[in-house]
């Protein structure tokens, strides 16, 4: 019973903070960034939200200040959405299986480059 109530007020999270960024955060520094997932604990009273950040390193770090920073804010707009009598409190981390997923794709761009270059060569 009560994993599906986090996994409900997770997505709820997730879909509240998503618009929220979308709209209400104005910091220069939170730019072109995705809510990819919500990780609730049992008693709802943390929450990591896993977003993932256009850009390099560098952008990455500059947007996980901003949103340091705007937390208060984004905690307290999801907790008058969720209606929720206490807020869990946020930690924002990047997704690491954003950057697994590119790595893959990388080195199957190189295997397949690869093949290709192996491939007209031999045919000849």
């Amino acid at each position: 019973m009560a994993g599906k109530r986090t996994e409900r007020v997770g997505a709820l999270l997730k879909a509240a903070l998503a618009e929220t960024l979308l709209r209400g955060v104005k910091d220069p520094r939170v730019g072109m960034v995705t809510v990819t997932g919500v990780d609730l604990s049992p008693g709802l009273k943390h929450a990591r939200v896993f977003v993932s950040v256009v850009g390099d390193d560098e952008a990455r770090a500059r947007t996980l200040a901003g949103l340091a920073s705007a937390r208060p804010y984004l905690q307290s707009q999801a907790g008058k959405r969720l209606g929720l009598r206490y807020t869990p409190e946020l930690r924002f981390e990047i997704d690491p299986s954003f950057e697994a997923g590119e790595r893959v794709d990388r080195l199957l761009r190189e295997i397949q480059r690869a093949h290709d270059d192996g491939g007209s060569t031999s045919g000849s």
